[in-house]
């Protein structure tokens, strides 16, 4: 049996549970007299969703049918499922999750900010899908100078590829532009009907030409970790660097660069 068919009674379930929680005043719909179970009924969860009744109830059965995405992003629209919801409606249908929206700007919690001022004397910085430097403690100042720069020009692809700054601190800046752009190639996938991301990219490929010739590549690379070596008052020093996911449904992740000597202890 394969995993979607084992999934098939849990999104039977499922969408039962999202259909009984709503009323027909939460969609605009006229009550249409007394119920005799509570919420919407599947023929309104049909239209409303833009398909026939015999197909959502063969759906609601758990049958072995195909769904579109478009009709699974309807579905969540309709039963008015937040961002978990949306994608766990998408992991028991199509056993994959959905496009991401590619939320770009968002709020740093304070409980985050705390633990990288924490972290000192490591480096800590929040980036997003879009690569925005959102919040950053003090020794990441002090290594990529993120507060030289205006916030609406602090993000670490921008600075790799146009700041002269960056460009020093990193030691064989070729190699590892290049290895953090085809990282970076998998997050503009997840957020690419994001308009500001794709007018970041746009803006690289006319701001260096290095991005616009390696962009053309289509390289795309695992998450960056491991060793990156750094220029630190004109000495090369090896960091070992990691990233963590802080903020799944915003794609909020806490980056760590902890020096050699430092991290051992």
């Amino acid at each position: 049996m394969s995993r979607l068919q084992r999934a098939r009674p849990e999104l039977s379930s499922f969408l039962r549970t999202c259909r009984a929680r709503l009323s027909p005043a939460d969609v605009g719909l006229q009550n249409g007299g007394r119920r005799r179970t509570p919420g919407l009924r599947r023929e309104e969860v049909a239209a409303l969703a833009g398909v026939g009744l015999s197909w959502y109830t063969w759906l609601e059965q758990g049958r072995d049918i195909g769904v579109s995405s478009t009709f699974l992003d309807n579905l969540a629209r309709v039963l008015r499922l937040d961002a978990a919801e949306r994608r766990h409606l998408y992991l028991l249908a199509h056993a994959r999750p959905p496009a991401e929206p590619g939320r770009t700007f968002c709020q740093v919690p304070p409980l985050v900010r705390r633990l990288m001022d924490d972290l000192a004397p490591h480096a800590a910085h929040v980036l997003n899908l879009r690569w925005d430097v959102l919040a950053f403690n003090a020794p990441a100042d002090a290594l990529f100078g993120f507060g030289a720069h205006p916030p609406e020009r602090r993000n670490l692809l921008w600075l790799l590829f146009t700041d002269e700054g960056m460009r020093t601190r990193l030691v064989d800046w070729d190699a590892q532009a290049r290895a953090m752009l085809s990282s970076y190639r998998r997050d503009h996938a997840r957020g690419a009907q994001d308009a500001d991301a794709q007018a970041l990219v746009d803006s690289l490929r006319r701001a260096s030409p290095e991005f616009a010739a390696w962009w053309a590549h289509h390289d795309a690379g695992a998450p960056c970790s491991g060793e990156r070596r750094l220029c630190v008052d004109g000495v090369p020093v090896a960091f070992e660097h990691t990233m963590l996911t802080i903020d799944e449904e915003r794609h909020l992740r806490l980056v760590v660069h902890a020096r050699r000597d430092e991290a051992a202890r």
